[in-house]
């Protein structure tokens, strides 16, 4: 017969593996997707969607999953740069003749850069061209709201989900970016968005405002407080994570990767998307053998300034902090690891003291009894599994700019030399192949290395 604390712990794990299903139905990306990125050169930029591809890679790795980018420099909501309409006279036209303007471009930009992917999820981003880098104008925006309902309604025809999204903020260096007359245009262009999304039925996502809300905590701090990195309208590393933060937030991404509670003393277990086997505590020494469901999400290391010291990734090495935020800045800006990156161990009942965590052989952070009781989330400091997620971002990033090449450049012509001679157009179907393997054969290593692995943690005390 089981105890009592036995039977507690197995109805929480079954509580935990519910609540885990039950999250990743919320989730805007599902098992099976074909994803595809749409919108201007924020998007083009390839960081933001690349980071959401890895939270959903690396949070699911048991799910088919395909991820493609076709965000195009310049672009709008009408889809100036793969339709061209005139923009004067769709500004200037009356409700129906705009109609028919947009449905024109709307339909010939998807027929051509999306709709052939078979996507069954589009995120869209538009909005930062669209308003011109202006005052508000209420000609463009009756084109942007006009233009972002036909590109949700073609899309729903099609059987695609649709995520609309508000750009994110211009970023110049002035204390007060709430007051620059860019960003009020472009606050009235995402409170229409959000209105075209309602009645559209599709999901909403709002980075402007957690983007702005940031922005302006930082300027608090400092007034030459520069939070993004890249320029006003692009942002870095720093300001692409926080991109994609917000948007995975709207997107109803859950925050566990996995969690393992182990009673030091009792030796009972509370596993939650992951196995513990071979449980010993011999000595104070407590080793098991961790098998996750899921990787933590990887934080770009562009983000970061470089290393001064060969201190484990995320952690400095003291016993105040088991995970020192400043390690990684954009960690202190917004509460991703909270938010989204939840890999967590706590042990109970320990003697109390200091103690030094390893996984495979690894040292990866020093901690007290005390703090291990609370829990210590390990997703920025786990060794051998945060490399493991750093090495698939990599890869992630290779493929992206594989399919770039392929779509920009060979696809749509950029004309190298080879375009010029008599059998351009067998060379370049030679050349689509020769991308396309390359592509499968990267997709190929990606799946590979999102399956988590079984590591050794071994934890114990700390001479004093």
């Amino acid at each position: 017969m089981k105890s009592p604390n036995a039977k507690l712990f197995l109805t929480f794990l079954a509580t935990v593996g519910l609540a885990a299903r039950v999250l990743a139905a919320d989730f805007f990306i599902h098992d099976g997707d074909r994803v595809v990125f749409l919108g201007d050169s924020i998007t083009e930029q390839r960081l933001y969607t690349t980071y959401i591809e890895a939270y959903a890679l690396t949070r699911y790795p048991q799910w088919q999953l395909t991820f493609r980018n076709v965000g195009w420099g310049g672009d709008t909501a009408w889809l100036r740069q793969r339709a061209h309409p005139d923009e004067k006279q769709l500004f200037a036209a009356e409700p129906a003749a705009q109609q028919a303007m947009v449905e024109e471009a709307v339909g010939r930009g998807l027929s051509r850069d999306v709709l052939p992917l078979k996507p069954t999820a589009v995120t869209i981003d538009f909005g930062m061209n669209d308003h011109a880098y202006q005052p508000f104008r209420e000609d463009i925006f009756r084109a942007y709201v006009r233009s972002q309902t036909e590109i949700a309604k073609v899309l729903k025809a099609n059987g695609v989900r649709v995520a609309l999204l508000t750009p994110q903020p211009i970023e110049d260096k002035r204390p007060d970016p709430d007051q620059d007359v860019r960003n009020q245009s472009l606050r009235k262009f995402s409170d229409g968005l959000k209105e075209v999304a309602t009645q559209a039925g599709t999901t909403f996502g709002d980075q402007f405002d957690p983007y702005m809300a940031i922005m302006l905590r930082a300027r608090a701090e400092d007034p030459k407080a520069f939070i993004g990195g890249g320029d006003a309208v692009h942002p870095g590393a720093m300001g692409h994570t926080i991109m994609a933060w917000a948007i995975l937030k709207a997107l109803g991404a859950p925050a566990l990767v996995s969690r393992a509670e182990i009673n030091g003393a009792t030796k009972l277990v509370v596993a939650a998307a992951c196995k513990i086997q071979n449980l010993k505590v011999v000595n104070g020494v407590i080793s098991f053998v961790r098998l996750d469901d899921a990787l933590p999400m990887p934080i770009d290391p562009a983000c970061a300034p470089p290393k001064t010291n060969s201190a484990p990734e995320g952690f400095d090495g003291s016993l105040s902090m088991p995970i020192d935020p400043t390690a990684n800045p954009v960690l202190k800006l917004a509460p991703i690891f909270d938010d989204l990156n939840r890999y967590e161990l706590q042990i109970t009942d320990l003697a109390p003291g200091s103690y030094e965590l390893s996984i495979d052989g690894e040292s990866v952070g020093k901690v007290t009894a005390e703090q291990l009781g609370k829990g210590w989330n390990l997703a920025a400091s786990a060794g051998p599994i945060t490399r493991q997620s750093q090495e698939l971002l990599k890869l992630v990033f290779q493929k992206n700019n594989l399919y770039f090449n392929r779509w920009r450049n060979v696809q749509l012509y950029s004309f190298p030399a080879w375009a010029q001679s008599p059998d351009n157009e067998t060379r370049r179907t030679a050349e689509l192949a020769r991308l396309d393997q390359k592509i499968v054969e990267n997709e190929a290593e990606i799946e590979k290395l999102r399956k988590p692995q079984a590591h050794q943690f071994e934890l114990k005390p700390v001479a004093q």
